[in-house]
């Protein structure tokens, strides 16, 4: 069956965020007085933040992972005037649009920090339909959030790729029903990618767009 909607991450896949996030938490740990390494955190960033709290600090009470919450979001916005999409995610976006391939950005970040990462794209004439946080009780590696973009584009898992730069993303998409390609732009390596389940591993925006023909047709 041809390819007819595309699934982006958006955090490490098209924005160059997720050192930004490991910033943000770090700083929010060690205000809770908790220090946690930045290579750590590095790992568990793109899964549903309870899972990585849990990862983590262990098991804390409902009000301290709240304040590490609410300390996280106001560091990233903190740092949001850092945010830069990827060379080429904005081109690739609206490459895949003239070609009327449906593209979803299936993320679970709170609606504000959507709209910081959607004013770095610069390309929402591209983007067919978006998800939040709103969307799901959790987030990757549940696959809760494929379904809302897969609904959304009004497609079935055959029909589409899902593309993300985490192990968790591919882990969501192979719990969907849906083929997906890995990036190392988010700082996942390409043998930990395959392993979650990616079909395929590309650098970054820039490479998949010069690659295209290489990966969009179906399995």
């Amino acid at each position: 069956m041809t390819i007819s909607v595309v699934l982006f991450d958006v955090d490490g896949t098209l924005v160059d965020s997720n050192y930004l996030h490991v910033d943000a938490w770090q700083r929010a740990f060690d205000e809770c007085g908790v220090h946690v390494d930045a290579w750590r955190i590095h790992r568990a960033i793109g899964q549903d933040s309870a899972r990585l709290l849990r990862s983590l600090v262990g098991e804390r009470d409902d009000e301290w992972i709240a304040r590490a919450k609410d300390l996280h979001s106001r560091n990233y916005r903190d740092l949001a005037h850092r945010l830069v999409a990827f060379g080429g995610a904005g081109d690739l976006l609206r490459s895949l649009h003239r070609d009327g391939v449906r593209t979803v950005l299936a993320t679970s970040a709170p609606q504000d920090e959507l709209r910081l990462l959607l004013d770095a794209l610069d390309a929402s004439d591209a983007v067919t339909a978006t998800t939040s946080a709103d969307d799901v009780e959790e987030a990757k590696p549940d696959p809760g959030i494929l379904q809302v973009a897969l609904d959304r584009a009004g497609a079935m898992a055959n029909e589409a790729i899902m593309i993300g730069d985490a192990v968790w993303d591919a882990r969501a998409a192979k719990r969907a029903g849906v083929r997906s390609i890995g990036v190392r732009s988010g700082g996942s390596g390409t043998d930990e990618l395959l392993q979650a389940g990616a079909s395929q591993v590309y650098d970054d925006p820039s490479d998949l767009l010069g690659r295209r023909s290489d990966w969009l047709r179906s399995s």
